[in-house]
């Protein structure tokens, strides 16, 4: 075959067919031909390919895997978050959130919903333009993921193309998100071989498809036994779909696989019937799952719901009941956290629990092994609680034999020998040592890890092991680190070196909430750390800020504020942020866009009862257009919303002067710069 032109086209149709049986196998289990065809057809595309390379698409199936390995995986920012969910435990819970929905709605009628199970696997998104996958990620932080492509491409049931139904166009963009997983079946026979080859075994399905996907070598990726299932897009707006059930079956016309133990649930006690049914089939099922995932239907409601600062008011998800094993209490540890908190951890022997072997467990504190009744050498129930994190549930006194010995907690610090003290209100024994060495090191951990910054290189391992060096004291000696301090390091190199320097230099660009979060302030999370950043803009905003401007931030109450107020007045902390600028730290805002939204700069607060939208829908919309909402009368509040039996709140407005609304008012602004 000479003629480019008929090689075009014969290659167009060898793609076209491998794509049709490649869907008919890995996502229908219906095949059309034998194994032999299917490998005939795709040798002779490969030939063609490699006679004609200037010939090779994206899409091809000669494309899933290929290429020399990565150095680094590159950062993604999803265009729209990939948010966490809500959990929800038993029948009450479930009911709970409805109840939340219909208040938030100011409804009273029942909502259809969609269930899902929710697999325990690796979240990843799909970018595809003009049908064809140009990008996959990782969840990463929600906001920010790892470019792991050429990974996703080794997955059968990833379609390279999508399949068009009738002529039907596809979209020109969609993001498609979805769960990586490995089978039950395949995970036994993987440890199985990677035993024989004197290979450390994976401790869960989890672990093991989360390993696979962040391998440099995609060629080490393509030999895992991953599957995926879809569950949503980014947005769904564009898409001809009016709700969640028409969508998955819309993803599915693409040529995804979709779970078929999603269920259209008319009401909420038809949700908790299929939570139920799911409980019951979890065993017999051949993948893991650790609950159920409930989402309305309805997508307009999904808007109108809109989001929390972490997740979906739409969604939430039904966990399981954890698994649970009885072993020894054979010790206590006593770990300091980086805010000097002293946090008992068991010892206990071994004990498998849903496939993983546990053999340390959280205590919390004094007053929960007071109230669990725990000594040491007792009969523990243990549980991994959501199938994580284990934990100790209570003792087991029945079984004592009088041997067994109190728990005591340490009167001094176990680290540095300061005297610890419990502040009156609290259930915690804290370190109050600002020099602790074990607090010091909590806190690079967590300034250097997901929570924090996500610095590629510098884990928990690494950041002891430069403690111990004394490469590093303080956060800011981490951005004076060299390569040739590092490489000569056991377990380092020069690539490993340069690779987390070129992670910490990326790390000098970062957004105000993710940079307040990372500095772990006590009572200050994620979630905080985001509301700071919609009120202050730089951090000379906070070092002039009081009490009372970090309260009239909605939701931040008293103790948070004092502990803002305590942290950003401290001298050494505001040395070392002094420090962090001059080693070339800049912080960008999160909100990229916020300043062009309508309602930038505006403050609002509500007043009196609304009566078309509930308080909580009102302030979502103020917050989606970019305005900022006030829990109480300030000097800030730009408009004041009154509705019907407003109070002091509109008599003190007027006297101030304010921009006074109604109801109606304020539904026209809000649908004026909606459109």
């Amino acid at each position: 075959m000479t003629d480019l032109g008929a090689v075009k086209k014969r290659l167009a149709e060898l793609r076209a067919e491998l794509a049709l049986h490649a869907h008919r196998y890995y996502v229908l289990d219906d095949p059309l031909i034998a194994d032999a065809e299917y490998d005939a057809l795709l040798q002779e595309l490969l030939a063609l390919e490699q006679r004609y390379p200037e010939l090779v698409t994206p899409d091809s199936p000669s494309q899933r895997v290929g290429g020399v390995p990565l150095a680094q995986f590159a950062a993604v920012e999803h265009a729209v978050p990939m948010l966490s969910l809500d959990n929800a435990f038993g029948s009450d819970e479930l009911r709970d959130f409805e109840g939340r929905i219909q208040r938030f709605l100011k409804t009273e009628g029942s909502l259809s919903y969609v269930t899902e199970p929710k697999l325990d696997g690796l979240a990843v998104e799909l970018v595809y333009e003009h049908g064809v996958f140009r990008l996959g990620s990782t969840r990463g932080d929600g906001q920010f993921g790892e470019d792991i492509t050429r990974n996703l491409k080794t997955i059968a049931a990833i379609p390279l193309r999508l399949l068009q139904k009738d002529g039907s166009p596809l979209p020109a963009r969609i993001e498609v998100r979805g769960e990586v997983f490995i089978g039950l079946a395949d995970f036994a026979r993987l440890n199985l071989e990677r035993g024989e080859a004197g290979e450390s075994l994976f401790a869960n399905p989890r672990n093991a498809a989360a390993g696979s996907l962040r391998q440099l070598d995609s060629k080490i990726t393509a030999g895992r036994p991953l599957d995926f299932y879809a569950y949503g897009v980014s947005d769904p707006a564009a898409l001809p779909c009016a709700g969640q059930g028409e969508l998955l079956a819309y993803l599915g016309e693409l040529g995804f696989k979709i779970n078929p133990l999603v269920r259209l649930c008319d009401d909420i006690e038809a949700v908790i019937e299929q939570f139920a049914r799911l409980l019951f089939l979890r065993g017999e099922l051949a993948y893991d799952i650790d609950g159920m995932v409930v989402k309305v239907d309805d997508f307009l409601l999904q808007k109108r719901l809109g989001n929390k600062a972490n997740s979906p008011r739409w969604a939430i998800a039904a966990k399981f009941p954890a698994f649970q094993a009885t072993t020894r209490l054979v010790g206590i540890e006593f770990g300091v956290g980086r805010t000097g908190a002293i946090t008992p951890v068991a010892l206990l022997e071994p004990v498998r629990i849903g496939g993983v072997l546990v053999g340390r467990a959280t205590l919390h504190n004094e007053d929960e092994i007071r109230r669990k009744d725990l000594m040491i050498g007792d009969t523990v129930l243990v549980q991994r609680a959501g199938d994580v994190i284990p934990e100790v549930v209570k003792s087991v006194a029945e079984k004592r034999c009088g041997r067994e010995q109190p728990i005591i907690m340490p009167l001094e610090c176990p680290q540095c020998g300061h005297q610890l003290v419990r502040p009156a209100g609290e259930a915690v024994t804290r370190c109050l040592n600002p020099h602790c060495p074990a607090q010091r090191v909590r806190a690079l951990i967590y300034f250097a890890g997901k929570s924090g910054l996500d610095i590629d290189g510098l884990g928990k391992k690494a950041v002891e092991q430069l403690v111990r060096e004394g490469l590093i004291r303080d956060i800011p000696d981490i951005y004076r680190l060299r390569a040739e301090q590092l490489a000569p390091l056991d377990g380092w190199g020069d690539k490993s070196a340069e690779k987390a320097i070129a992670a910490i230099g990326a790390a000098k660009k970062t957004t105000f909430a993710r940079l307040i979060a990372a500095l772990g302030i006590r009572h200050v999370g994620e979630v905080t750390a985001q509301l700071l950043e919609q009120r202050f803009k730089s951090l000379a905003e906070l070092y002039g800020a009081k009490e009372e401007d970090f309260l009239e931030v909605e939701g931040v109450g008293g103790q948070v504020a004092a502990s803002l107020f305590d942290y950003f007045q401290d001298p050494a902390v505001r040395l070392m942020l002094g420090e962090l600028e001059e080693l070339g730290l800049r912080i960008e805002q999160g909100e990229a866009g916020a300043q062009l939204l309508p309602l930038a700069g505006t403050v609002f607060l509500f007043t009196g009862t609304l009566s078309g939208l509930s308080r909580n829908e009102a302030k979502a919309r103020v917050k989606e257009l970019g305005g900022q909402v006030a829990s109480g009368l300030n000097k800030k509040v730009t408009h004041l919303v009154a509705g019907e039996k407003a109070g002091s709140k509109l008599k003190k407005g007027l006297e101030l002067g304010l921009n006074i609304l109604t109801e109606e008012d304020f539904l026209r602004i809000i649908a004026a710069n909606n459109q």
